[in-house]
């Protein structure tokens, strides 16, 4: 398994020696990235040039490490100065599991033959070398004489075994500040905690945004700069679940992030320092764990990402003169950044309370106000932006009305033009203003179903809405009550009966605003008015209504039945309208319908009713009265004869017993006469009664009716 370990050296002004000394050697793990500027030869004088050490008697500037083996193999590397005349040299000690003084002369600081060891005397690279087998036994060699493991600028790799632990001394001969990396090969890999599945089931985690370029440092994002920082609060996150064996402390300088030295908490940060974290491993329970001191760490600054927020004013419909309105708060571009969460809050106080946040951003319905917006960034910074809800013009209408004249084949309805319904809207409207009519209300809030031809609509009374909706899709909604009017007749003007020679005067009443009679005339009376039927129209206001009047004549009275007993007659009238007039002069009237003392012979009887028009008559004959017969064949009164009325229509002579019975029917084939027989006999001597009856010859074929008695004295 190969290992990179990548090892920068900058020049830092200040001396810190700590780690030039074998005792505070730097721990190498199997995934350390290390940085570290060696000024010195450490607090400790080594004597590395004997027993076999091929490294100068003075230290220049060297730098200590250890590092053990977790899997056996292979072990090679090579340092690679970042200048090329560089001269880097080096010594491997061990293995050991004694630490430093193991690898001493009891008691001094003179080192023991390391296992390899090279110096070239010029610059290159330098190191152990894979294809340089090791010597099956390792030579010890005379003090002050070099080891044949050394080949120049290489040494031969070595063959490590699971668990050795060996310490590493690189000395910069030159005191150079270029730096320079180390590559490691070969099958073996070294120890770290932080390879362990067991121990970082996870992976660490660097704060903020990894950079580009890995070389640079990592970004995290705070609100504003300079400010107060706690890094403890990073912990967390950079663990990341792993074992709580692993540590976390924070530093501004590089060689504190290696000694672990000088950690810092809370302290003012800027956006110009490089910060560093240090994640270390110790195993409390186990002291010497080979494990412990390892450390991996990485580096990370500051940038200002605080925000700020924009007001903003947000238009909406104050429909239909509610109000109020319905605002998207989501619309008001208060912040342009991506991932922020934006709550919203009707006061200030709330939002600074966190208070009675606004649940329904995208309908909000309020009046004109201001709301607040707290702007939280994907960084967890925070602005306030103030969003003024106002109304877009308003879209003003008012109610209408319209009346108009019904249809003659129909009263109750008529057809209004509604775009002259004056609901305060210029004409013609504003370009992109839409007017439209609906039937109810609730067609008009959901403009459904509007009114197909409103130039021409058929109503009936009733109510209907207009709404128009402006260029902003606001709107208003106006009432337009539309009332048919009624055909508006006189009631004055009546049918009229008149007699049939007569005239008389048509009236249509006041309060029409104009007339137009049928005759021409245009007043409101007109006279000498015959019979007929007539009509006038009848202005009231705009509307006409046209209304039709008869003068009919009168219905004469009929005379309907006459009896006539001896020289009196009852006259029955009909028809007409009563009470009746009765005359037989046409000149003296009488209420009563019977006149006495009327002379034998032809008589004329006159009738009129209450209109006393030219009256009707009737003329009648009253028969000549016979009241007694001798029928003994002396040609004397033998018979009763009628034949004289032979003329009337419907001429029947009946005779009748006392008890009603009918005794004779003299017709015109008996020539209306009687002889004193019943059925072929005479009959007895006594008193009989007989009536005659028959149609007058007038127009009207009055029945009438002649009673009487008569004597019939027949010889025994």
């Amino acid at each position: 398994m190969k290992k990179l370990l990548l090892i920068l050296i900058f020049f830092i002004s200040q001396a810190f020696y700590s780690q030039s000394d074998c005792v505070t050697a730097i721990p190498i793990c199997g995934d350390s990235d290390i940085s570290y500027t060696p000024s010195g030869i450490g607090s400790i004088l080594e004597v590395l040039n004997q027993h076999g050490g091929c490294l100068s008697v003075n230290e220049t500037f060297t730098v200590w490490y250890t590092f053990s083996v977790s899997t056996s193999g292979t072990l090679a590397f090579t340092i690679v100065p970042n200048v090329q005349t560089d001269d880097y040299d080096f010594a491997v000690y061990g293995p050991t599991n004694g630490g430093c003084a193991a690898l001493q002369e009891p008691g001094t600081n003179i080192f023991l033959q390391p296992l390899r060891c090279n110096y070239s005397g010029t610059g290159g690279d330098t190191g152990l070398d894979l294809t340089l087998n090791p010597p099956a036994v390792f030579p010890v060699n005379p003090p002050g004489q070099t080891s044949s493991m050394n080949a120049d600028k290489w040494s031969p790799y070595i063959n490590a075994v699971a668990g050795e632990t060996y310490y590493l001394v690189i000395n910069n001969h030159r005191k150079s500040i270029n730096g320079f990396s180390m590559k490691w090969t070969g099958t073996a890999s070294l120890s770290s905690a932080f390879n362990d599945p067991t121990l970082t089931p996870n992976p660490f985690v660097t704060p903020g945004i990894p950079a580009a370029d890995p070389t640079e440092p990592s970004t995290v994002m705070v609100c504003g700069l300079p400010t107060q920082f706690n890094f403890l609060t990073l912990s967390a996150g950079i663990i990341n679940g792993n074992s709580n064996n692993f540590q976390v402390t924070y530093h501004d300088k590089i060689n504190d992030v290696l000694t672990g030295q000088n950690p810092i908490t809370t302290t003012t940060v800027n956006a110009t320092t490089i910060y560093y974290y240090r994640i270390v491993y110790h195993d409390p329970s186990n002291p010497d764990n080979p494990m412990n001191g390892c450390f991996i760490n990485g580096k990370f600054k500051f940038v200002n990402a605080s925000i700020t927020a924009n007001n903003v004013t947000l238009l909406s419909c104050n429909n239909n003169g509610a109000g109020s309105a319905k605002y998207d708060l989501t619309t008001a571009n208060v912040f342009g950044g991506a991932g922020a969460v934006i709550k919203y809050y009707p006061t200030l106080d709330d939002l600074n309370a966190g208070t009675n946040e606004i649940t329904s951003p995208t309908n909000y319905i309020s009046p004109e106000t201001t709301v607040y917006a707290k702007v939280t960034s994907v960084f967890g910074c925070t602005a306030t932006a103030t969003i003024r809800l106002q109304f877009h013009p308003t879209v003003v209408l008012k109610d209408a009305q319209m009346e108009n004249c019904y249809i003659p084949d129909n009263v109750s309805s008529s057809t209004f033009d509604l775009t002259h319904a004056d609901i305060g809207v210029p004409n013609p409207l504003p370009a992109g203003n839409v007017l439209k009519y609906y039937k109810t209300m609730n067609d008009a809030l959901s403009q459904s179903n509007p009114i197909a031809i409103p130039d021409a609509y058929l109503s009936t009374s009733t109510i209907v809405y207009a709404r128009v909706n402006n260029a902003q899709q606001c709107f208003a909604i106006a009432k337009i009550t539309l009332t048919v009017l009624p055909p508006v007749k006189s009631t004055v003007l009546k049918d009229k009966v008149i007699c049939a020679e007569a005239t008389t005067t048509l009236d249509a009443g006041p309060g029409f605003d104009g007339y137009e009679w049928s005759t021409g005339e245009t007043t409101q009376v007109i006279n000498n008015v015959g019979i007929g039927t007539y009509w006038v129209k009848l202005k009231t206001g705009k509307c006409i209504t046209p209304q039709e009047v008869h003068v009919r004549p009168s219905l004469q009275p009929v005379i309907s039945n006459l009896e006539i007993s001896n020289n009196t007659i009852k006259v029955t009238a009909t028809g007409g309208v009563p009470p009746y007039q009765f005359s037989i002069d046409g000149v003296n009237w009488q209420e009563s319908n019977s006149f006495t003392g009327l002379p034998r012979g032809e008589n004329t009887v006159y009738v009129k009713d209450s209109f006393n028009c030219t009256p009707v008559q009737v003329t009648v004959t009253v028969p000549n009265l016979i009241n007694a017969i001798t029928p003994n064949g002396d040609n004397v009164n033998d018979v009763i004869d009628y034949s004289a009325l032979a003329y009337k229509k419907n001429l029947v002579f009946i005779v009748y017993d006392r008890y009603g019975n009918k005794l004779h029917e003299a017709n015109k084939i008996r020539n209306f006469t009687w002889d004193g027989t019943a059925f072929g006999k005479k009959i007895a001597t006594g008193t009989y009664w007989y009536t005659i009856s028959w149609n007058e010859n007038d127009k009207n074929n009055t029945e009438t009716k002649y009673s009487g008695w008569v004597l019939v004295k027949n010889k025994e």
